[in-house]
């Protein structure tokens, strides 16, 4: 355990931020009066995970590798990291329908009902809870991959 706190700690840091985020877009308007505009700017959050990645095998590279990583071992630390969030995301997921925005799920069905882009049945079974934690699970595992992948090959040093 004590070879992955880095990816443990950045995982957490990860889970902070995207619930942090949730509360941002909740502020701006997002999730509600603006929600014809939260497909297009919920995808913003992309830079800030990114970050994460690279801040996190950055560290793993300077604190366990001593500054020495190759692109095997820079990967196999975003997994581990990607790992973390994806089980952390159901709790995140949790926090922010029940206390951030306990609102969203209706507002988005019935905003994509208004403007006939789902049906009522379809909207309900898109926009709920158990719905989300799976997205989010499979989400995070699809693009912890890719992101693991590419900033370790960014971050690989001989």
């Amino acid at each position: 355990m004590k070879n992955y706190t880095t990816e443990i700690k950045w995982g957490i840091i990860f889970f902070v931020v995207s619930l942090l985020w949730m509360y941002f877009e909740k502020a701006m308007g997002w999730h509600d009066q603006l929600i014809a505009k939260h497909a297009i700017y919920t995808n913003f959050f992309g830079i800030l995970a990114i970050a994460i990645y690279f801040f996190a095998i950055a560290e793993k590279r300077k604190r366990f590798f001593h500054g020495k990583m190759n692109w095997k071992q820079g990967f196999a630390s975003g997994i581990i990291l990607t790992i973390v969030i994806a089980v952390l995301s159901p709790i995140g997921q949790y926090i922010t329908s029940y206390f951030i925005t306990p609102d969203y799920f209706g507002n988005a069905i019935n905003y994509s009902v208004e403007t006939e882009r789902m049906s009522r049945e379809n909207a309900e079974d898109y926009f709920n809870l158990n719905s989300y934690i799976i997205q989010a699970v499979a989400g995070t595992l699809m693009m912890g991959v890719v992101s693991a992948a590419v900033v370790a090959l960014l971050l690989k040093r001989k």
